[in-house]
């Protein structure tokens, strides 16, 4: 009999091919005990308003009155909405044609567009063009967009930091390109070893892989590091010595921990070094209102910028854009509140800054709170999380359990993070999700739990993991190393 069009071996196989740990085995897992009636944590996903998270009161106020504009008649508004959401939201409906629920330009809004260029030029000290900046339904949205854009088929690759976010592997597979993965040093505090990098690169060519595109991510998921200006530097010469596009995953800028190394944009530095390297090496940055402070996962707003693209391929990436008509528009204002918030002076502002400072200032607890609970643990060691959502501990495990895992027919670490998830309810992503060298096993979570709880989940993990080593210790002289 002849297989259907949609029948699972006739399907593209690059779709088979497609793998998002994120969302795959523990958190369906999850999902089934949840269904079970068990409390679960899920520590999965950077998803902070689902771990109670609270909304900043400004932009859901603005956006509310875009959303609802017959309120902006109502002779009471003014004793419900402060003056300055009143004004912005009127200010945002008057870039549309038509409302929220109409569509806009493919690239967004060009009044956004202005503000998202404004809000880079300061940031940067170099000014940002409207007209390389487009607007996208979050920053995934874009990267599989410039992706697409780069991939022309097996034969080119990308060269991608491991331990990776899967939206890059996933997204390569689907567009039928090759990861080219570089390995970060997690005993210099996941830093960039260059030499390493180089070689990810010549091994590639001698299978006669093109490498075209090199992603970094910073702030790092799932590994929290900060790159210093002098990392970024060097990634900008070699981009530049090897004629490598750079995509500048860049989404967590506003999530820093320590005061050491602060955000700096790949762009900055670019525009820094000066011609040639300004002039010549190509660059796309990404940006969201899913994370920093927002947390507006479930509002799909964010941004990419091009630098130093020529303005045909600009149009190409146009066209393409144009073919699902205009990102959504609630998205887009989300995304204008983020680049132009409420200013001194204004109502709303002292109230929006105690809102923004009180969740960056718990997350950095947060982050220390896990940390040292990680280090905490039996066979467990964990580097800092400098920045971003995330903590990546090592998990050492005994002889004893990488074989039982076997007997299992699971991964050592996904069997670990089963454990953990029967046993606790914390549902976690087995570092193998994300890439890990040889041998070395790690899991990741979010440091988004509230931080009232932290203390509670942290003594809930430590409980699971020692009574876990203790089962399997028999090697004599096995120790946390």
């Amino acid at each position: 009999m002849t297989p259907k069009p949609l029948d699972y071996e006739s399907l593209n196989e690059n779709v088979k091919k497609v793998a998002y740990a994120v969302r795959g085995e523990l958190y369906l897992r999850a999902a089934e005990l949840q269904k079970e009636g068990k409390k679960i944590i899920f520590t999965n996903v950077g998803n902070p308003h689902a771990l109670g998270q609270k909304p900043l009161t400004f932009p859901r106020q603005v956006v509310a009155l875009c959303q609802a504009p017959f309120l902006l008649d109502d002779p009471n508004v003014g004793l419900l909405f402060p003056a300055d959401a009143i004004s912005r939201a009127r200010h945002y409906l008057s870039m549309t044609s038509g409302g929220l629920g109409a569509y806009s330009d493919s690239r967004g809004l060009p009044g956004i567009r202005k503000e998202v260029a404004d809000f880079i030029g300061k940031r940067d000290g170099y000014p940002s063009d409207p007209e390389l900046i487009f607007l996208t339904d979050g920053a995934s949205k874009g990267v599989m967009q410039i992706l697409n854009t780069i991939i022309r088929d097996e034969n080119d690759g990308i060269l991608v930091p491991v331990p990776q976010y899967p939206l890059y592997s996933a997204t390569i597979s689907l567009y039928g390109g090759s990861l080219v993965p570089y390995f970060l040093e997690e005993e210099a505090n996941w830093g960039l070893d260059f030499y390493n990098i180089r070689q990810s690169v010549a091994a590639a060519r001698s299978r006669g892989i093109t490498v075209r595109a090199m992603v970094i991510i910073n702030p790092g998921n799932p590994t929290g590091q900060c790159l210093s200006e002098a990392n970024i530097r060097e990634l900008l010469e070699f981009c530049f010595q090897e004629n490598l596009v750079l995509l500048a995953d860049e989404v967590y800028q506003q999530n820093i921990y320590q005061d050491e190394r602060p955000f700096v944009s790949a762009r900055k530095i670019l525009f820094d070094m000066g011609p040639p390297m300004s002039k010549e090496v190509q660059l796309v940055s990404f940006h969201t209102v899913s994370k920093g402070y927002w947390g507006e996962c479930g509002q799909r707003g964010g941004y990419f910028e091009m630098t130093n693209l020529p303005s045909q391929t600009v149009d190409e990436i146009y066209k393409v854009a144009s073919i699902s008509l205009s990102p959504n528009v609630p998205g887009q204002i989300f995304l204008g509140l983020m680049v132009n918030p409420p200013k001194p002076g204004d109502i709303s502002y002292l109230k929006f800054v105690q809102e923004s400072k009180a969740v960056l200032e718990s997350l950095r607890r947060r982050a220390q709170i896990m940390t040292d609970g990680f280090n905490s643990c039996r066979n467990v060691v964990c580097n800092f999380t400098e920045g971003a959502m995330y903590s990546f501990p090592q998990i050492r495990l005994p002889p004893k359990a990488i074989e039982a895992a076997r007997k299992a027919g699971k991964a050592p670490d996904v069997f670990y993070c089963l454990g953990l998830l029967e046993a606790t309810g914390i549902s976690t992503v087995p570092g193998s999700g994300f890439g890990q060298k040889e041998g070395v096993l790690h899991l990741r979570t979010t440091i988004l739990p509230a931080e009232e709880d932290m203390p509670a989940i942290m003594a809930s993990f430590r409980k699971f993991n020692d009574e876990f080593m203790e089962q399997y210790e028999n090697c004599r002289g096995y120790s946390r190393m």
